[in-house]
């Protein structure tokens, strides 16, 4: 066996999809583990937190090492839950190819089209495999319809099943080497025939007649999953350990070998960082290009700072293991690297994919130590967390002794709360969460700051600012000469525009907006980069005082499903809660709306859906994006420290003159 032909695998589902179960089956299946665990019980494999096993739910990604047809096989389990999506986004950069799991019962879900759409974005191999087909309400034709609607028109269906005799069969033996095609004539012109309508050289071929042999199938069938083109479909139940033969062998078939380009410039991606007791910061990289040895000083692009690998280890089985190099292709944990964060590129950046944001926290929330005496360790461990997970978005309002954390859900708080104690033996009560608001300019117009005086100091800057449609974040272009600005200033100036967009107007973070540097100057003699700070900060606040912003809201889409009888409250509480939806559609008793709602009438909904419909009502949610809402429907938020509008004062805050 080649020991680097490997595959980077993620697995992929929306909660409850089953997810877990196959990996489970997969590691089994390939010997990995000799029995089978149980997320019910609390015994998976992957699911190694506490707090894991109790809730039956996976809150971090987990690895795990397989070989299967002489194929490395590095497996990523994703959380499904919507409140720890940010560990799919860390994971989707890593990965090769994907398994999309879908339950057959629920179909495709909210956070399904979540995924697929970052997967569909990356351009990453994916097969889907349909789950749970043996449950009762298990509706494959639906679900394939949903995947056809929903997802792609470019599912390729490598399964059979008759849901009245249970009887489960697969066309894998299509692409045998060994197989007579006179005896599956038919089933191999079928074949042909969906591969044709994807694929110009098959059906060129197929229309004129010329003969269309294995090798040619498969090498099309290849080619086609690698572009995304195609997208496979296996059914099975993970719990019987139905059609997991079937996927690993349509997986080490069809999704690519990860790059073997052991000799270039080293290229990797920090994705995890965990901590140990012994061997402290640990980060956790996939290698794109070159090789590391232990010992190697690595170069942090992201940082431009040099560090010293002393230790290497990498998953056999569900173990990790010392080695002493690791080339492209693998996934491996590092110690030594005492600087980095996740995201950070190291060595060359040329290779490295760009994930799409699909988490994005919502709420806001304060934390309390039970204990005063905690307050410090508190702040030491939440600073851990948050370089874990840095969506947290950590901040220590050290003026005020508030400690506040983002969060993408009510469940989030409850882990949270649950680790803190477990792990870190700290009791803590958690604040009411919050909306974050957002803000964004209303019109284009021009921000200036000449900063001149009191010298030494000399940064003029010229600034115009322009709203871009939602979901554009901060676009920045320079326009000035570096004989007007050298580029150190400007380079400044670019890496603190993003600090000084965290507090608008309103006192929350302005985006959708493009800003352009289009005049400036310093100074031979009195220039210094915090003079172009202290300019950045005004310059800007004074261009949204004159263009004024709009209060933006964080708007989730829904889809509820509830008793018939139940509906007429439903679509009332819906327009209390300044939603919107869709024809409601009512079959087998069940009513199922679809909508958008803000999040800030939304957030306790679930609960007040179970009251009213006795425990039979299910929401599901993902976020859809942020609009404009009246000032008087939001919040401002309090600004901390001195606004850069009180020139005067801000310019003695920022040369430490005052506190």
């Amino acid at each position: 066996m080649d020991e680097k032909d490997i595959r980077n695998i993620g697995v992929l589902a929306h909660v409850d999809a089953g997810k877990t179960t196959l990996v489970e089956q997969i590691l089994y299946k390939s010997g990995v583990i000799s029995s089978l665990g149980s997320v019910d019980k609390g015994t998976a494999h992957t699911d190694n937190m506490e707090i894991e096993q109790q809730r039956g739910i996976s809150i971090k990604s987990a690895e795990a090492n397989l070989i299967w047809n002489n194929i490395e096989i590095n497996l990523i389990d994703t959380p499904g839950h919507i409140d720890f999506s940010s560990e799919v986004e860390r994971s989707l950069c890593i990965l090769d190819g994907a398994i999309l799991v879908i339950s057959a019962v629920e179909g495709v879900q909210p956070q399904t089209e979540i995924y697929f759409k970052a997967l569909k974005t990356m351009k990453i191999p994916t097969i889907i495999f349909i789950n749970k087909i043996d449950r009762i309400g298990a509706d494959i034709e639906r679900v394939l319809n949903e995947i056809d609607n929903l997802l792609t028109d470019s599912g390729l269906s490598f399964s059979v099943f008759e849901p009245e005799t249970q009887q489960y069969s697969d066309i894998l033996y299509l692409l045998d080497d060994n197989l007579n095609y006179d005896t599956y004539k038919a089933e191999k012109e079928n074949l042909i025939e969906t591969l044709a309508d994807k694929d110009d050289i098959l059906l060129e071929r197929y229309i004129n007649g010329e003969t269309i042999d294995l090798k040619l199938i498969k090498d099309r069938l290849k080619q086609l999953a690698y572009e995304c083109r195609v997208y496979p479909i296996v059914y099975g139940a993970a719990l019987r350990g139905l059609g997991i033969i079937e996927l690993l062998d349509l997986l080490t078939l069809l999704i690519p070998s990860a790059s073997k380009k052991h000799n270039g410039e080293l290229s990797a991606i920090v994705y995890k960082i965990k901590r140990d007791k012994v061997l402290g910061k640990l980060a956790y990289l996939r290698l794109y290009e070159g090789q590391i040895q232990s010992r190697d000083i690595i170069y942090n692009f992201t940082k431009d700072t040099e560090e010293k690998i002393t230790h290497i280890r990498k998953l056999q089985g569900q173990k990790e293991m010392d080695f002493n190099k690791a080339v492209a292709g693998d996934i491996v944990c590092v110690s030594g690297l005492r600087k980095v964060s996740i995201g950070d590129i190291l060595g060359n950046p040329s290779g490295i994919p760009v994930a799409p944001k699909i988490a994005t926290p919502l709420l806001t929330v304060q934390v309390f130590p039970k204990q005063d005496g905690d307050y410090i360790k508190l702040v030491e461990v939440l600073e851990e967390l948050d370089e874990e997970d840095p969506l947290l978005n950590f901040q220590n309002i050290k003026e005020r002794n508030e400690l506040h954390i983002q969060i993408m859900g009510m469940i989030q708080i409850e882990i949270l709360e649950n680790i803190l104690k477990s792990k870190f033996d700290l009791d803590v009560r958690f604040g009411n969460p919050s909306i974050i608001y957002k803000e964004t300019p209303l019109k284009k117009g021009i921000g200036f700051e000449a900063y001149t005086m009191p010298k030494p100091c000399w940064a003029i800057v010229k600034f115009e600012i322009e709203p871009l449609p939602r979901g554009q974040g901060l676009i920045y272009e320079s326009k000035v000469r570096t004989e007007d600005i050298k580029l150190r200033y400007q380079r400044e100036i670019e890496s603190h525009l993003p600090k000084t967009l965290e507090k608008g107007l309103y006192g929350w973070e302005v985006t959708d907006l493009k800003v352009t540097l289009i005049e400036g100057e310093d100074h031979v003699m009195h220039s210094n980069p915090g003079d172009f700070h202290i300019a950045t900060a005004m310059g800007i606040m004074n261009g949204l005082a004159e263009v004024g912003t709009a209060l933006l809201e964080p708007i989730i889409a829904f889809r509820i499903s509830v008793p018939e009888e139940v509906g007429g409250k439903v679509l009332n509480d819906i327009v209390q809660m300044r939603g919107g939806f869709d024809s409601p559609v009512i079959m087998n008793g069940t009513f199922t709306i679809e909508g958008e709602m803000p999040m800030a009438t939304s957030v306790n909904y679930p609960a007040h859906l179970g009251i009213i419909s006795s425990g039979k009502g299910i929401i599901s949610t993902k976020f859809s994006g942020y609009r404009p809402i009246p000032l008087d429907l939001g919040a401002m938020r309090e600004r901390v420290g001195v606004n850069p509008l009180d020139r005067a004062k801000y310019i003695l805050f920022a040369r430490n003159a005052i506190k």
